[in-house]
This record gives structure tokens, C-alpha cells and sequence, in this order.
């Protein structure tokens, strides 16, 4: 319980700081639902809009100070690479080509370490 009348008004500040918040995350969160959504999809114009609305989120939730700047930033930048990595799939392989397995990077620098020896 709040003991002064400071104390009582930071208490209703913080809950409506709090639901705000809560309503900001919720909806970057579903931006980034439906980014990834079409992503997978291979809608890959649609993706791109959608990539900017997620950005334009993240940067707002890092300024308002609803998210930390750095966390915004890393998230759009895995959602960036996220669709690079589409991208360049859906662009080298054909479309009824079976998708080929790619060796994993401690794998192929084993191979690699090893010709050299």
C-alpha cells in the first residue's frame, strides 16, 4: 500500500504505463507473426511490406523506451536476414527441384581444414 499521495500517483502511473506496454509488444508481436507467416509462405513482395511495418514498430517500441534499443534493433535484423535467406533460396533453386541439404558451417570448416593439411 501506498504510503503518500506521490506514492499513490506513481502507482496509477505505472499502471497505465504498464498496459500501454503490454498493448505495444502485443501488436509488434503479431506484425512479426504475420511477417514470418507470409515469409514461409514464399509471398515474398508481401513479405517485404510487411518487413517494413515490423521495423517501423520495433523502432517506435525503441523510442517510446517500450523496448531496449539494442533489442529492437538484433530483432529486425534476424527478420532482415530472415528473408534474405528466403529470398535467395526461392531465387537459386527451381521450383520443382527437391531443396538440396547445405552442410553445416563446423562441417564444412572440418573439410576444409583438412584438404589444407
Amino acid at each position: 500500500m501506498p504510503n503518500t499521495k506521490s506514492a499513490e500517483k506513481r502507482v496509477r502511473s505505472n499502471a497505465r504505463k504498464a498496459t500501454r506496454n503490454q498493448s505495444v509488444k502485443s501488436s509488434v508481436k503479431t506484425f512479426e507473426k504475420k511477417f514470418l507467416e507470409l515469409a514461409t509462405a514464399g509471398k515474398l513482395d508481401e513479405a517485404k511490406a510487411a518487413l517494413s511495418v515490423v521495423t517501423s514498430a520495433y523502432a517506435r517500441a525503441a523510442k517510446g523506451g517500450v523496448l531496449k534499443r539494442e533489442t529492437a534493433s538484433r530483432k529486425a535484423s534476424r527478420l532482415q536476414l530472415h528473408l534474405n535467406r528466403v529470398t535467395t533460396a526461392k531465387t537459386a533453386a527451381p521450383q520443382d527441384a527437391a531443396p538440396q541439404a547445405v552442410a553445416p558451417k563446423a562441417a564444412a570448416s572440418k573439410a576444409s581444414k583438412a584438404s589444407k593439411a
